[in-house]
């Protein structure tokens, strides 16, 4: 049976998974900038939700501006915080591009876009919500706020194990005292930036899609797909990472708040393997720090600026002996977001934290993806096959019914989507040599 809280897309109102088969390092900024470039003016006529905004941390990073760019389509005002360490201030514009384009075509007025230039853990940023606080006493709410969400975190596998005070100290303290924070602006609908590496050791098991009742933070009554009721018992194991484990805790964390205060609406994406581009070309993956998951190392290939592409483990019970990943287009994970944004205010108490797979259900294989990209851009990519990598898996694949049964959301697009927008971005760009 379908339980859905009434999404309606045309509303008004990477981290990197189940790691992909190719892993290199970034680097975390120590970059702080406090400046805001927006000027904020919420006076004026228009009823208090047309006065609303969508508050994105993180907002110019692949995943942050996709979703940005989405939420200005379906209607909403969007304020983007970002420091600017892993993208550009050309994003910006970008999104202001698109999302005018969209709205000069269907003949509207785009929603409003700010951008305020910080890190979220800076003190500054109690200073920009206060000038969000609405000053008619009337009103029910506190900010021009109406939900948050969060993708300012730090993302690579290898790095935090190098360097855990950083990634427990951004991922797990800063989302402490953002929620402490947002609580005292009465700001309660967030929307957090999880991964599928919190499954940990279920991973390893392989070969059906992974369910979110796989992993829980508290005592959970739960009916099977065969009607059978059991009650399911916390349960977390094999996250070998420092990072695994700062996204297990923010969903604990997250959990624990909505159990004492069920005022909350908390929801954690599971992201399974984001790829692909806006398709226009003009908005797509162009980090700051060096690559770490397949796609944007075979882009590297193909525009030259790495000789060949690293293939980890062939010997996997897979199709073709390579891993398989569940990779979802950008765009309908941005989708997922303003789905998950729009219905948490009619989940019912007991669903005040609420996690949801974000993915296709549909695994491929590394040598697919290799050939998808090899036919979008009609150029051959050199492979050096090796041996697996210590602590990989060789399945990976979101069950998705959850997110299709509650939130009204499941994807449009396909691997071979992916892979075109993919190069159509590389060559906009002007990285791709004649």
């Amino acid at each position: 049976m379908r339980r859905s809280y009434s999404y309606n897309s045309s509303s008004s109102s990477t981290s990197s998974p189940c790691i992909s088969p190719v892993s290199s390092r970034s680097s975390i900024s120590d970059d702080d900038r406090d400046d805001d470039i927006s000027n904020l003016d919420l006076s004026g006529s228009g009823s208090l939700n047309a006065r609303s905004y969508i508050l994105v941390i993180g907002g110019l990073g692949f995943i942050g501006s996709h979703t940005t760019l989405e939420l200005l389509k379906e209607g909403y005002n969007v304020a983007i915080v970002d420091n600017m360490s892993n993208s550009y201030e050309s994003k910006f514009t970008s999104i202001q591009s698109l999302a005018k384009q969209h709205w000069t075509a269907k003949g509207g007025k785009c929603p409003d876009l700010k951008l305020h230039k910080l890190d979220y853990r800076s003190p500054a940023l109690r200073t920009i919500l206060g000038r969000y606080v609405i000053q008619e006493p009337e009103s029910s709410r506190l900010s021009y706020i109406s939900g948050v969400i969060h993708f300012a975190a730090y993302k690579s596998v290898e790095e935090s194990t190098r360097s855990p005070l950083a990634y427990y100290q951004n991922n797990v303290s800063g989302l402490i005292d953002l929620l402490v924070l947002l609580s005292d602006f009465g700001i309660q609908n967030f929307v957090f930036s999880s991964s599928a590496t919190v499954y940990g050791s279920v991973l390893s098991k392989g070969g059906k899609p992974v369910q979110e009742e796989q992993l829980i933070h508290h005592e959970t009554a739960h009916v099977d797909g065969q009607g059978q009721r059991m009650t399911l018992v916390p349960n977390v194991g094999g996250l070998t990472s420092p990072y695994g484990r700062t996204k297990y805790f923010g969903e604990a964390i997250l959990a624990d708040v909505a159990l004492a205060d069920p005022s909350w609406r908390l929801t954690a994406l599971r992201y399974f393997n984001p790829v692909g581009c806006e398709p226009s070309g003009l908005l797509g993956e162009d980090p700051r720090q060096k690559a770490t998951n397949l796609f944007p190392v075979v882009s590297q290939v193909l525009v030259g600026d790495r000789a060949s592409l690293d293939v980890f483990g062939t010997d996997w019970d897979t199709s073709d002996g390579t891993a398989v990943r569940d990779y979802i287009h950008v765009m309908d994970l941005a989708r997922g977001h303003v789905a998950a944004l729009a219905t948490a205010g009619a989940r019912p108490a007991d669903f005040a934290f609420r996690a949801y797979n974000l993915g296709t259900g549909t695994g491929s294989t590394v040598d697919q993806v290799v050939s998808c990209m090899q036919t979008a851009a009609k150029r051959t990519i050199p492979v050096n096959r090796t041996g697996r990598r210590t602590g990989d898996v060789g399945f990976c694949v979101a069950a998705t019914d959850r997110a299709r049964l509650e939130l009204g959301w499941e994807t449009q697009l396909s691997l071979e989507d992916c892979a075109a927008d993919t190069w159509r971005y590389l060559q906009s760009s002007g990285r791709v040599a004649v």
